[in-house]
């Protein structure tokens, strides 16, 4: 989201946060699409003229499933294996990620298609969401989890790792520390962002402002614990709506 403000000022941006059913990465994928549907649902009902499916747990769970069932363009994540591909310099390559992002068929296609020649480790991540919805980024106990996740990728000797998961870009500066200076990290907020920006010009949906764009947030769980978690991750205190789905 906040990429994809960078790079469209003017839009109203509506997120809302599944604060109440979070987190989604061990949850059956038939438990995730039904929140989803839920979700996009309640987003249409507000008139958005697209979806970001900000989530990498949510788009292998559900991103078909959603696109048969809504007409509107919905754009997914996926995890960054290929410019990892690319970038590596020995071949080896790290993701973190969740269990289920790591477990689905969407992510093995994506090693099939694009990591030939190349050795991808990857490790599940069960708590890294939940510290960042606490907003605890910079915590000593986050640090001694990134650090427990990071030890396998670091024994086996990758030279890139790919942030799997929305929540884990917040904690960066954690793992570029653990990790090193010559370790390359990578995440795809600003390649999905200009996806974003491609599909509304290909549709011409742009508003056409060039500045002067409102965030509106909602939220499943507790507005006045999320309000507080979003001020510090967004930058500012935002706007938010219980809305119980």
């Amino acid at each position: 989201m906040k990429e994809i403000r960078r790079l469209l000022p003017g839009e109203d941006l509506l997120y809302y946060a599944d604060s109440a059913h979070c987190p989604y990465g061990e949850k059956p994928p038939e438990q995730i699409r039904r929140r989803i549907v839920k979700i996009t649902q309640f987003l249409v009902s507000r008139r958005v003229k697209m979806v970001v499916a900000a989530c990498n747990t949510a788009s292998i769970a559900g991103l078909d499933f959603l696109r048969r069932l809504f007409r509107l363009p919905i754009v997914g994540m996926e995890p960054a294996v290929k410019p990892a591909a690319a970038a590596t310099r020995n071949g080896k390559v790290g993701v973190l990620a969740t269990g289920v992002t790591i477990s689905g068929e969407r992510f093995h296609s994506l090693i099939r298609r694009f990591a030939n020649g190349v050795e991808v480790f990857t490790v599940p991540c069960p708590g890294l969401v939940e510290r960042v919805e606490l907003g605890l980024v910079d915590h000593p106990a986050t640090k001694q989890l990134l650090e427990q996740y990071l030890a396998p990728l670091l024994s086996n000797g990758v030279d890139t790792i790919v942030l799997g998961c929305t929540h884990y870009p917040f904690l960066r500066p954690l793992v570029e520390s653990i990790a090193g200076p010559s370790m390359t990290v990578i995440d795809t907020g600003s390649a999905v962002a200009r996806r974003v920006v491609q599909v509304l010009e290909q549709g011409a949906l742009q508003s056409g402002r060039t500045a002067g764009g409102k965030e509106i947030f909602f939220t499943s769980g507790d507005p006045g614990r999320v309000k507080e978690t979003i001020a510090r991750l967004w930058g500012r205190a935002p706007e938010l709506h219980c809305k119980a789905l």
